[in-house]
């Protein structure tokens, strides 16, 4: 009865691609916004608590591995074991 006159919703008529292309983004923004309530809501974005000396403990594990394969010797191992403790 109206006929068409131009003003159709397909891919060239209303806003075209720049439609798609704003609600793709609408959704991509819906969904990341669920997503990061989700992680605040469960604790998802907090860091494991790292225990005291941390740095110390994994710099011993690699001294001793290396005491073990023979790189170092008994004395430069002790003596850098000193230094790591200090």
């Amino acid at each position: 009865m109206w006929g068409d006159m131009g003003m159709g919703w397909g891919w060239g008529g209303g806003w075209g691609i720049l439609g798609i292309v704003h609600m793709v983004l609408w959704w991509v923004l819906i969904i990341l916004g669920i997503v990061v309530l989700f992680k605040w809501l469960t604790g998802g974005f907090t860091q494991p608590p790292q225990a005291e000396g941390g740095a110390t403990n994994r710099a011993l594990d690699i001294l001793k591995e290396r005491y073990a394969r023979g790189e170092i010797g008994k004395d430069e191992f002790e003596q850098k074991k000193r230094d790591i403790e200090t």
